[in-house]
């Protein structure tokens, strides 16, 4: 699929992967939308890309898709391809009564609902264009259930479903749906997490986006950088060791918890 001159909306395209996405997307000489929810982000990144347009809207609220959709599809008719990148993830204790129900609600609504909603309504423009495409950004976590974020895996297994039934539902339209299941990458995603994920086993995104923006030229419909590889194989494989390793991340989040 060529990128060159097409109009591509990203969302949650402030930071991390969003901001790689602009940068190498400009790159390839693509017209960016953005959206994110904090308007000082948006101001930084017009700021540092003058010619990408920005939009404040919240993917979890379906007001400012509403909103969005109307603003984007009337200055920009020729929107073809939708990047649902937004996303919350957190360490959780499932045993932290502190936590209500709209708090623990929060990845669901972002990650899953989200990308959803966005898809929704934005799915009849994308019909009318000659060709477009729909990339959802989901995580190799899809993959297996990781204990120590819980409802982020949930949302992301979630959300792989979903694409996989899109792609299915879309087959015989000019939609083409794919999904980008990243491993760990380096970015403001783990800020403020209580234990840090290993060094070694983060990607850095600047050559994930590569791997991405390759993968979506060769029209791939799952692209899977680095380790992502590595644990879709694993998690047929030998699912059960896969997930035992994964849960000793909670057990160390718990022994940090049990020394304060």
């Amino acid at each position: 699929m060529k990128l060159k001159n097409r109009t591509v909306l990203i969302t949650g395209g402030t930071s991390g992967i969003g901001l790689e996405f602009v940068k190498q997307l400009t790159g390839q000489g693509a017209n960016i939308i953005v959206t994110g929810r904090n308007p000082e982000a948006l101001y930084k990144i017009k700021h540092q890309f003058p010619d990408v347009h920005t939009f404040q809207s919240d993917v979890s609220k379906a007001q400012d898709i509403e909103a969005l959709y109307k603003d984007v599809t009337k200055q920009f008719p020729e929107l073809s391809i939708l990047i649902n990148n937004a996303g919350i993830m957190r360490q959780i204790d499932l045993q932290d009564s502190s936590l209500n129900l709209e708090d623990i609600n929060r990845e669901i609504a972002t990650n899953l609902t989200g990308i959803i909603q966005m898809n929704h309504r934005f799915l009849p423009h994308l019909l009318t264009q000659k060709s477009a495409a729909i990339i959802n950004v989901t995580s190799s976590i899809a993959f297996l259930p990781y204990s120590i974020t819980p409802i982020y895996s949930a949302s992301k297994a979630g959300a792989h479903a979903y694409t996989k039934a899109l792609r299915l539902q879309l087959e015989n339209t000019n939609v083409k749906v794919m999904e980008v299941l990243p491993p760990g990458v380096k970015t403001n995603l783990q800020k403020g997490w209580e234990l840090p994920p290993p060094e070694e086993r983060m990607m850095e995104a600047d050559k994930m986006v590569s791997d991405v923006i390759n993968g979506i030229l060769k029209d791939r419909q799952e692209i899977t950088p680095g380790l992502a590889r590595v644990i879709k194989v694993l998690s047929r494989l030998i699912p059960n060791s896969l997930i035992s390793f994964g849960h000793g991340e909670f057990k160390k989040l718990k022994q940090l918890k049990n020394k304060k």
